[in-house]
């Protein structure tokens, strides 16, 4: 008999009786046939599971289960489920929730597109127990930053089978975290992860699941700091975990750097004179003061390219306040910013660059060690920090595409504005960062040649980060660095047509649509909130 395409994996213990037929009936009822459904039920005491476990099984031979003696938890009770598998692909389901009915027939329809997928996700909604919608979830693509921060992934999860039996099936140290954990260990042997952007899994938010909040399991919660943190270890990547104290399903990552590389910061300059919190100052004294007076790390070069306009009392200033931290590059008129940053870089000597405006000032003391924690990892090609307005609200949190159009996500919003699902709250990442502080490394600066001085004000850095992405490298967002931008101080800050008419012609297959941004998110869920 030829194995089926999914094995719908569901450990059972003590859901309602509603639940459970609800969640039955959906993998009944799908319309693709090539499925089999493994249950194990983890001794249950509730006398109508049995009953209708049983009764699912004689009606159809696809319905496989099995009974435990005794409750061993959801790890135990998993793994059984797992064993009696047979299919190809892994589909995770609870015992609570439900599946759209063509939801196997469209991720089948993704493998036949991606035939290589090792793990595929779905979009999701929250039902209350009467069936009441409370939220949808547009899950952006493959965010490998944001699964370290929050298990975005979450539901529908499809995994192949023969990866999850050689990383080992679920692991009982991330009870409460078990998939998020199992997630990691696929994702990091996976060739290939696709996100299929439907509504697929529906969520039901009944009195004690993770989806009703912190207070149901605050265990799970706990564990998920401890699935982060084995990733990290596993991985190399230099950091240790925390979760949210207030926000439960939101996590932090704190850099445990094992050296300290030299970072290369480059800053074009005019010196320009700039009221800043009410006083006139120089920006680009201003932003030295604060790198060299705020910043933890301490392995740093300032390179400052000027030009013939820039006050010598200014340049003066900054060479008494960072002595042989300092080299002065000479640029010439007029202003091209890409220009101006590649000169600093090929005069830098560090292994990573800090491209950074002028008309900015440190907030977070370790945002180097931040960045270089980021910057430092293998298919990173380069990262950004999270930008304040002087009145501290949200300047820069991400790069993203409507209709074409790159533009700043949750510009002007308050500071600690969560944005959709935590989504300004944790790492991620996007098409592109902002040049106003932005790490690369110098090797990939170099490879790909610099930024493109056919963008001298707007989008060389929009530009420079879709060739990183043309190269294979992710672009990471941190939120948990932090500078102020006072943002076109030093410049105006309007975009020409042929700009964007230049950007269009080269990455428009790139950006059309945002893999990472879905507009109508926001609007679909208001809509849902309001009929609800």
């Amino acid at each position: 008999m030829t194995p089926p395409q999914f094995s719908v994996v569901t450990p059972v213990y003590n859901p309602p009786a509603a639940a459970l037929e609800d969640m039955l009936r959906s993998v009944r009822h799908q319309s693709a046939t090539d499925w089999e459904h493994c249950l194990v039920d983890d001794g249950s005491t509730a006398p109508h599971v049995r009953p209708m476990l049983d009764r699912a099984a004689r009606a159809d031979r696809r319905v496989r289960v099995a009974y435990r003696e005794r409750n061993g938890g959801i790890v135990e009770a998993s793994n059984d489920a797992l064993a009696l598998a047979t299919g190809a692909f892994v589909v995770l389901l609870d015992h609570d929730d439900s599946l759209e009915p063509n939801a196997l027939a469209l991720v089948a329809g993704a493998i036949r597109d991606q035939p290589d997928a090792d793990y595929l996700y779905t979009d999701e909604d929250r039902h209350s127990d009467d069936g009441r919608r409370l939220s949808v979830f547009r899950k952006p693509g493959w965010s490998p930053e944001r699964l370290r921060t929050q298990m975005y992934t979450c539901h529908l999860s499809v995994l192949r089978r023969s990866l999850v039996e050689e990383v080992g099936g679920f692991h009982p140290e991330f009870a409460g975290s078990q998939d998020w954990d199992l997630v990691f260990r696929v994702t990091e042997r996976a060739r290939r992860v696709v996100h299929v952007p439907e509504v697929l899994y529906h969520w039901r938010a009944v009195e004690g699941s993770t989806a009703g909040g912190v207070e149901a399991k605050p265990w799970a919660f706990a564990a998920g700091t401890r699935a982060i943190q084995a990733h990290c270890d596993r991985t190399g990547f230099p950091g240790e975990a925390e979760q949210n104290a207030s926000l439960p399903g939101i996590y932090h990552l704190q850099p445990r750097l094992t050296e300290q590389p030299l970072v290369s910061i480059v800053v074009p300059t005019a010196g320009s004179v700039r009221e800043v919190y009410g006083e006139p100052r120089v920006l680009v004294t201003h932003l030295v003061d604060s790198v060299l007076r705020r910043s933890t790390y301490r392995n740093l070069e300032l390179i400052c390219v000027v030009d013939e306009q820039t006050d010598p009392a200014a340049i003066a200033g900054l060479q008494a306040l960072a002595g042989d931290r300092l080299r002065i590059v000479r640029g010439r008129a007029p202003f091209n910013f890409a220009e101006r940053i590649n000169l600093g870089a090929l005069a830098a000597r560090g292994e990573h660059l800090l491209l950074l405006n002028d008309d900015m000032e440190v907030v977070t003391p370790n945002w180097l060690e931040r960045l270089v924690m980021y910057s430092s990892q293998p298919g990173i090609g380069a990262v950004g920090a999270k930008l304040l307005f002087g009145d501290g609200c949200l300047q820069h949190a991400g790069v993203v595409f409507e209709e074409g159009y790159p533009g700043h996500i949750y510009r002007g919003f308050a500071r600690d504005f969560p944005g959709y699902y935590g989504e300004a709250l944790v790492a991620n990442n996007y098409l592109a960062v902002t040049g106003a502080c932005l790490m690369t490394r110098r090797t990939l600066f170099e490879a790909v040649g610099g930024l493109s001085t056919a963008f001298p004000l707007n989008y060389n850095d929009v530009d420079y980060c879709l060739k990183l992405r043309a190269r294979g490298h992710r672009v990471a967002f941190d939120p948990d660095t932090v500078l102020h931008h006072f943002e076109s101080s030093s410049r105006s800050g309007e975009v020409e047509g042929w700009e964007i008419d230049l950007l269009h012609r080269r990455w428009a297959g790139t950006f059309i649509p945002d893999p990472y941004y879905c507009p109508e998110r926001l609007r679909a869920d208001d809509e849902e909130r309001i009929a609800s």
